[in-house]
């Protein structure tokens, strides 16, 4: 199983580490990332495993919010996310 997650905010240092270490503490691994950075705002895309993740969804978007203040974070199970971009 997997889930995207993506993060849209003024550009700042860490947000990377701060972003893939809140998903190592839950045991979910970084599987893709792309990010770009455009003038001052930061834009990224991460796909993550969730198969082993020792918490629920909600409870790593929670810690991820906590972790990396001021930025918009998005976290989408693949099957939702895979629903919603059906053509």
């Amino acid at each position: 199983m997997k889930a995207v997650v993506t993060v849209i905010g003024k550009d700042m240092v860490g947000i990377l580490a701060k972003v893939s270490t809140t998903c190592a503490n839950a045991n979910a691994n970084v599987v893709e990332v792309t990010q770009s950075v455009l003038q001052e705002y930061f834009a990224m895309v991460m796909l993550i495993d969730i198969s082993k993740m020792n918490c629920e969804l909600d409870t790593l978007r929670e810690d991820l919010q906590k972790n990396v203040e001021g930025m918009t974070i998005h976290v989408m199970h693949e099957d939702i996310f895979n629903s919603m971009h059906r053509i």
